[in-house]
């Protein structure tokens, strides 16, 4: 039998999606399944996004730029304008969702063997693009006890090597909702100057801010410009998840010239999906309002009903729309299986991300999930007194 790649063997299967064939057969078996697992919205779609896929009027369905379509392109620019981020059209590159953004960066600044520290937890897929760029992944980790703040400055220092190429951050994060502060920011910002490192700066949930603390961009930052490399979607602010548009932005000359190259490489992001988010940057204001108060709701519902059951604990996260639980069982990847596999409560049951899969410290987050509220309050209910239960029936609670 012909062997697979070594690389094939280290990529790790998605916390967030592996266990779904467990959750189908759940389904099949006439289980109610919440599925707090992954960021998929159920906020519907902006209709200035949907009309514009509705209305289409093409009679071919052609290849596109492999930088993306320059009216979108120049659409987003005067989108990022009004969050003070000042770039050209030049600087903004489409990509087939913002993991592909993520992915040919690393492919254009990395080497095999090149290393990027990133705090952790962290998205999951982050270690998985590392893994295809022949790159490694150096985290740093961050507690719940301390609300997910960024480490301290010399914890990083301590891990920068010859090899260093940069630091990414996920800023509100994923999968924590924490929320950098302009302090922490600076403190990143001199590291990177100081060992002329790359800055990736994933950006996506910037809409969904929940502090008095202003969101702060990578590009808000001075004297770096050059080294940042931002990531973006539009997957999240317009619950379009599935037309998979992303972009990657930076004024490295080089850089861009070189994500160009896997640009073109994979001839040219979705056609389809550029239209519909090229249309969905004009979605009303009250659009925008609606989803995050909707989503300052559902937060505080969520986050309040967790810290009532007892065991669980939560911090308050301050954007996107996640949170890390640490819950009373002795293995939460172990709970999130049993769940779905062996208990249900009047025919319902919950579908949660277990956390050990966003570190990569080995024993970090046994006892944590990522939950993501992005069901309504009646289906958070539901998921919260449905998870009670399960804790007071798991064979192996620690309380």
């Amino acid at each position: 039998m012909p062997t697979i790649s070594q690389r094939g063997r280290e990529m790790p299967a998605s916390p967030i999606r592996k266990l779904v064939p467990l959750a189908n057969e759940a389904v099949a078996r006439g289980v109610k399944v919440y599925r707090l697992n992954i960021g998929q919205p159920d906020i519907p779609t902006p209709e200035v996004g949907l009309d514009a896929m509705r209305n289409l009027d093409r009679s071919i369905l052609e290849y596109s730029p492999s930088e993306g379509l320059l009216s979108l392109r120049r659409k987003l620019k005067t989108y990022y304008e009004r969050f003070h981020i000042n770039v050209d059209v030049d600087d903004i590159i489409i990509t087939t969702g913002g993991s592909e953004a993520v992915l040919f960066a690393f492919m254009a600044t990395l080497d095999p063997g090149d290393e990027i520290i990133v705090p952790e937890p962290a998205y999951a897929n982050y270690m998985a693009f590392a893994i295809s760029a022949g790159a490694k992944i150096v985290t740093v980790p961050s507690t719940i006890e301390e609300g997910f703040a960024l480490p301290p400055v010399e914890k990083f220092e301590e891990l920068i090597t010859p090899r260093t190429k940069g630091i990414l951050i996920c800023n509100p994060n994923n999968p924590t909702g924490y929320l950098y502060t302009q302090r922490e920011m600076n403190l990143l910002r001199d590291i990177v100057k100081r060992h002329d490192l790359f800055l990736y700066s994933d950006e996506v949930y910037r809409e969904y801010c929940y502090t008095g603390a202003p969101y702060i961009s990578a590009f808000h930052l001075d004297g770096i410009e050059e080294q940042v490399v931002l990531i973006d979607s539009v997957s999240k602010r317009y619950s379009e998840c599935g037309i998979r548009v992303g972009a990657l932005i930076t004024k490295h000359k080089e850089l861009k010239q070189n994500v160009l190259k896997f640009c073109q490489a994979r001839l040219s992001p979705p056609l389809l999906g550029q239209l519909v988010a090229e249309a969905s940057i004009d979605t009303p204001q009250e659009y925008m309002l609606m989803t995050y108060n909707e989503y300052v709701e559902r937060r505080k519902f969520l986050i309040d009903g967790i810290n009532r059951i007892p065991g669980c604990y939560s911090p308050i996260p301050m954007g996107a729309f996640y949170t890390v639980v640490s819950l009373p069982v002795d293995d939460a990847d172990k709970f999130c299986r049993w769940c779905l596999s062996e208990f249900d409560y009047e025919g319902r049951t919950v579908f949660m991300a277990p956390a050990s899969g966003f570190y990569t410290t080995p024993g970090m987050g046994r006892n944590q999930v990522r939950m993501a509220y992005v069901l309504k309050k009646e289906d958070l209910a539901d998921a919260l007194l449905v998870l009670e239960k399960a804790l007071e029936a798991y064979p192996g609670r620690t309380l």
